[in-house]
């Protein structure tokens, strides 16, 4: 769930370059009189956003009774977006939005037909949110190692935690969307909600998180799609060089600036990891575990609950995360929905799908493997002819995924930092083209070294999921909600909102105690302290296994006969 190839590329398959690069340029939305809006102003939008959908779907229903299939999706792709561009709201009229061409737009267009044209992007059920958020390419291949580590108890128990505070996070997030996104003022990702809430320092913790996360992602496929060659070749290639062949094709593969592109090659990817699974199990099922991978001896042994040195359990659960990790673009699915309020649904058949689905891949596995568990799973597969077909595929997956979030990483860099803070031209116009040319170069060479530099999946793959993936997920969440709950609470206190004037209903700010007072102690205080205390756990959670992850990657170095930065020794040659 964590990092959807297919996700990706269908949010966008429909968009042209112009409309793609925008859809990764921040909003900058403003009032008529140049302010920001206030969360009054966006819930207000929001409010109508809601109750124009839910008068879509009540339609929907009784034209369901009386027309057939056929001419019922015929007046979804036809009507609908018609009474989504319909209904007017204060302001629309007004002049053309400045924010759209100051971002690099070639040609100025009203708020009214900018809503509008946002409303017909607006086309994903559920149903297709919940087969993107179950599309993953690292989360199941590391299910295995996670009980290798922990055992089968407490694996069970973490994987069902996990997902349960990931249930709480998505609803969270969920609820958010619903209260502050619109036509007029859409959300398009998770750092924009984070702004509504906290403001722009927020958004910018967040892009940063992403561009870490993404070129970290990148750097782990290079580092997997290393160690599938080196097995392919028989350890005849040196490593770095097997390294270097999937940076060379991600950078030529890279030059693609749309995602539109890459078509039906990205759905192809999921069926890829799907073959590849069933694979492996078959293969473990009849075949002895690869004892050349990994520094062990003796006979398969599998444990109740393995007693080991708790860092090493902590990176083990650190692996979960990958399985859960898909809220960074949870805001993207729903942005992409014509009815967000169905979003709980996916997210709730996805999370229980991924339990059981993930769990029973790895608990398939190390119950035949035990000690012998190798992350990602595929490459634990003793018999060459086998494991040589998985690697072959798993290998083409892994490249078209890279060069997926390859090109989304870019583009978020570009425009997020280059653009926007060091005004580097857009990238729909011929000079920017050359320079995303380079950003790709750069972007690749830099995961080159962070999966060269440390040729560790499993310890790497721990850090980043403390360091990124675990904010997105479990820490940021409840710290937006606390925000989102005080703000409205503090609001109480005041005369009533009018949307023709949206900044002279407050009667103190936060500058005064009185806010705060409002905003501590209402009705929702447990509730409050409830995600305060959660977010704390969750920072400190975070910490702790970023620092776990960074001890074992220097016990690894440490470790003799382990792989070195930039060598040719494979990690997966211990013969």
């Amino acid at each position: 769930m964590a990092f959807q190839p297919a996700a990706v590329e269908a949010v966008h398959d429909h968009l042209s370059e112009k409309e793609e690069q925008d859809s990764y340029v921040p909003e900058i939305n403003l009032l008529p009189d140049g302010t920001t809006p206030n969360i009054e102003t966006y819930m207000y939008f929001a409010k109508i956003q809601r109750d124009r959908e839910a008068l879509s779907a009540k339609n929907d229903a009784e034209d369901g009774h009386r027309i057939g299939l056929f001419s019922r999706t015929f007046k979804r792709s036809q009507g609908s977006d018609d009474k989504r561009s319909a209904v007017s709201a204060p302001g629309s009229d007004e002049k053309k939005g400045a924010a759209s061409s100051k971002q690099g737009g070639s040609a100025l267009v009203t708020e009214g037909e900018y809503r509008a044209a946002s409303g017909a992007l607006r086309t994903a059920t559920w149903g297709n949110v919940f087969y993107l958020i179950t599309t993953d390419i690292l989360g199941p291949y590391s299910t295995p190692w996670v009980f290798q580590q922990v055992g089968y108890g407490p694996g069970v128990a973490c994987f069902f935690v996990f997902g349960i505070m990931a249930a709480y996070s998505g609803f969270l997030l969920w609820w958010m969307f619903l209260k502050l996104d619109s036509d007029r003022y859409p959300v398009k990702s998770f750092g924009e909600l984070g702004q509504r809430i906290y403001g722009r320092w927020f958004r910018y913790v967040c892009n940063i998180l992403q561009c870490v996360q993404l070129v970290f992602i990148v750097g782990l496929i290079i580092l997997a799609n290393g160690q599938g060659l080196s097995q392919m070749a028989k350890f005849n290639l040196c490593f770095s060089v097997c390294n270097v062949v999937w940076t060379i094709a991600g950078m030529i593969l890279g030059q693609i600036r749309t995602l539109q592109k890459f078509g039906s090659i990205a759905n192809l990817a999921i069926w890829m990891n799907i073959i590849t699974l069933i694979m492996t199990m078959a293969s473990v099922a009849n075949s002895g575990p690869n004892y050349n991978a990994v520094k062990f001896d003796g006979p398969v042994q599998t444990h109740g609950i393995y007693v080991q040195p708790f860092q090493a359990q902590l990176n083990g659960i650190m692996q979960i995360v990958y399985s859960y990790g898909g809220a960074m673009i949870f805001v993207e699915f729903m942005a992409e929905m014509r009815r967000p309020m169905d979003f709980w649904k996916a997210m709730v058949y996805a999370q229980i799908f991924i339990f059981i689905v993930y769990m029973f891949f790895g608990l398939f596995v190390y119950s035949y493997q035990g000690q012998y568990v190798v992350n990602p799973a595929n490459q634990g597969i003793s018999a060459y002819a086998l494991q040589t077909a998985t690697n072959a595929i798993s290998l083409t997956a892994g490249l078209i995924a890279a060069a997926l979030f390859g090109n989304i990483g870019v583009k978020v860099i570009y425009n997020s930092i280059l653009v926007e803070m060091a005004g580097f031209p857009d990238l729909t116009v011929v000079q920017g083209k050359y320079y995303f040319s380079m950003a790709v170069i750069v972007y690749w060479s830099i995961a080159f070294v962070i999966g060269s530099a440390v040729p560790q999946f499993s310890n790497i793959s721990s850090l980043m999921a403390a360091v990124c993936t675990f904010q997105f997920t479990y820490t940021f969440p409840p710290f937006m909600i606390l925000g989102y709950c005080m703000q409205v609470d503090a609001t109480k206190g005041d005369i009533e909102f009018d949307i023709n004037n949206p900044h002279a209903h407050r009667v103190d700010t936060w500058k005064q105690t009185s806010r705060w007072k409002r905003a501590f102690f209402t009705k929702n205080a447990f509730f409050n302290v409830w995600n305060f205390l959660l977010t704390l756990a969750c920072l400190a959670c975070a910490i702790l296994s970023g620092y776990s992850a960074i001890k074992s990657i220097v016990t690894g170095f440490n470790t003799s006969g382990s792989a070195s930065s930039f060598g040719c020794h494979s990690p997966l040659d211990n013969a």
